[in-house]
């Protein structure tokens, strides 16, 4: 088995070794951040190589892994634009101009979302992020529509604390 093993090791490495360089090169066109490309370029080879067998059945190996760059890394820019939306949401009164977003603002917002707990952050991520209605929030999370107006209450003002009491 350690045989059979070591091939397909070495299948893959050569694999890399071929591919890596075009794959970082497409997520950068994809996603049109270098630090973005790598990370993205990185777990699609990760996920090539978990799923190994599977890539190697595909009629063609290497279209199954640009795929798989593709989906990540616009997955990636999906994600940043929501938290682009949601920032000025919950650091700018509704009648001030929001303000210049930096790198180290879109991470503080990320990482306090993190901090939520599921519930609130799903339901303040819908409701602000993806500008859903309460009543489509309650669907999608199938809670009622008062549950949804005090998890995102709750979770505004954790956010506020979270992100030093800045208003919203």
């Amino acid at each position: 088995m350690t045989g059979a093993r070591d091939a397909v090791a070495v299948e893959f490495e050569a694999f890399f070794e071929q591919h890596h360089a075009e794959l970082s090169r497409l997520a950068f066109l994809v996603t049109g951040a270098s630090g973005t490309a790598d990370e993205v370029a990185a777990d699609a080879l990760l996920a090539t190589w978990t799923q190994w067998d599977r890539v190697c059945a595909a009629d063609s190996p290497i279209a199954y892994v640009r795929r798989m760059v593709v989906n990540i890394g616009t997955s990636r820019v999906r994600r940043t634009i929501h938290e682009r939306r949601l920032l000025p949401m919950m650091v700018a009164d509704d009648d001030e101009d929001a303000p210049d977003l930096t790198t180290a603002d879109v991470l503080d917002v990320r990482e306090a979302l993190r901090a939520l707990p599921p519930r609130r952050r799903a339901c303040i991520v819908l409701r602000y992020g993806l500008d859903l209605s309460e009543e489509e929030v309650a669907r999608t999370l199938e809670i009622s529509p008062g549950t949804v107006k005090s998890q995102t209450s709750k979770a505004a003002a954790q956010l506020r604390g979270l992100l030093g009491g800045r208003p919203r």
